[in-house]
This record gives structure tokens, C-alpha cells and sequence, in this order.
């Protein structure tokens, strides 16, 4: 009997509101999504390679690398920018946006950067093939704020992917959020300040004023600050 709450893969039915795709590619970004995408996967992630949701083998695909992951990288500007100023570290960049996921990957082709992998999805997926405590440290810069009031549960900091998140982040990592949408930065903290696996770091306004010493700025922020939005730089840790 067909399962009402799964895709015939066996996949859970999960809304994804965001878009996919935007203008037409260039030429050399179709060639980068179809000749370096595929090398870059961090593992066997779809559901139509893995229906079984077996857990990634991390150590094979990236030795004892400490391990980061940023959550909707968008143009990639930060994932590329902590690539090369963390050449001993491996990261995993998750986006679901094709247009994005194919500047990255020219950022990655321009820089020769080694040390990044890509999933081309719903991190949702890739949460259910993490293993336990698997990752250092984790970002979530400029996610889509959604600001009416009825899509506030589309939000990414909900129970429903911060208790993933949790899981798969390690004891004593970093979790960071930058943005510059106030309404964002309130359910941020209702959401992470009473979660039982998280504390927040701040000790003073200028905690979430300044950003962080290897920050780099990104197209969101600066539009954000052309605009005269106020960024808030938000660091969290897992218990």
C-alpha cells in the first residue's frame, strides 16, 4: 500500500517554499553543475542513491578533517572565503538554489579551492544522513526571512530543523546566524535561548553589533546595508 506520507522514493513529504532556479546559466556555469558537480557530493545524500538513509562514512570521504557546515551558502562568498582561510578544515555547503549552487562552483574552479563539498538540496536531507556530533561548526548567514507573519514556521529557526541540528553538531561547537531582519533576529533567540542544547555567547551589545574576526561580507549584506538594514551577528553554542 502507497505510503500517503512519503514520495514513491520513500522520502517524507517535505514543502520546500524557496525557488530552484532563476535566470538562464551561463554557459560556463552549465559546464561547471555538469562535470565538477558530482565530484564535489559530500556522499550518497538523495534519497534515490540512499532510500535506506544510511549514515554518511565522513572519515573516508574527508580523513580527520574537522568538519563545518553552512546552511544555504548562496553566492558562496563566505563558504569560498573560510575555504581558503581554513585550509585544514572540510565544509559542507547545503542550497537548493541551482543559480547559486553554480556560482559557487566557479568560485571554486577561479580559486582551486580543494576543501569543499556540495550538497545541491534541502539540508533537511542531509541532516537525515549526518551522523551524531559530526560537525564543528555550523552557519546560517542571511537566510530567507520570510516576513509575514503566516510564514514565520518556514523560518529556519524552528524546532524542526534546529533539533536536527543539534544532533548533528558536535559538543561544544559553534553555531552562528547573521542577519539583518529584526523580527528574524527575535525569533532566533525565543527559539535557541530556552532550547535545551544551546547556549548563546553574547556577554554585550557589541557581541551581535560587530562581526566576527574572519567575517567576510556577503551580496546579502551589503544590499542589507545599502538599504539601511542593521546586521546582528548571533553566536551560539552547543551544549
Amino acid at each position: 500500500m502507497t505510503d500517503p506520507d512519503r514520495h514513491p522514493s520513500g522520502a517524507p513529504w517535505r514543502n520546500f517554499y524557496g525557488r530552484l532556479r532563476g535566470k538562464t546559466l551561463r554557459d560556463n556555469q552549465k559546464d561547471y553543475l555538469e562535470n565538477d558537480l558530482e565530484a564535489l557530493s559530500p556522499g550518497p545524500v538523495d534519497w534515490d542513491v540512499n532510500p535506506d538513509r544510511v549514515p554518511l562514512d565522513l572519515t573516508a570521504r574527508f580523513g580527520d578533517h574537522p568538519l563545518w557546515l553552512e546552511i544555504g551558502f548562496g553566492g558562496g562568498e563566505h563558504l569560498a572565503h573560510q575555504a581558503g582561510l581554513n585550509p585544514d578544515v572540510r565544509l559542507i555547503g547545503c542550497e537548493p538554489f541551482v543559480n547559486a549552487v553554480a556560482m559557487l562552483l566557479t568560485k571554486i574552479r577561479r580559486a582551486g579551492l580543494t576543501n569543499i563539498a556540495v550538497h545541491p538540496g534541502d539540508v533537511r536531507d542531509l541532516f537525515d544522513v549526518l551522523p551524531d556530533a559530526s560537525i564543528d561548526r555550523a552557519f546560517l548567514l542571511y537566510p530567507d526571512p520570510w516576513p509575514k507573519k503566516r510564514h514565520h514556521r518556514r523560518r529556519f529557526v524552528t524546532r524542526e530543523h534546529l533539533d536536527p541540528l543539534a544532533r548533528v553538531l558536535k559538543p561544544g561547537a559553534i553555531f552562528r546566524v547573521a542577519t539583518d531582519i529584526p523580527d528574524y533576529v527575535r525569533q532566533t533567540l525565543e527559539e535557541l535561548m530556552p532550547h535545551p542544547d544551546f547556549d548563546w555567547l553574547a556577554e554585550g551589545p557589541e557581541d551581535w553589533r560587530k562581526p566576527w574576526s574572519d567575517w567576510t561580507p556577503t551580496r546579502y549584506e551589503q544590499k542589507a546595508l545599502r538599504e539601511g538594514r542593521v546586521p546582528h551577528y548571533l553566536t551560539f553554542q552547543r551544549r
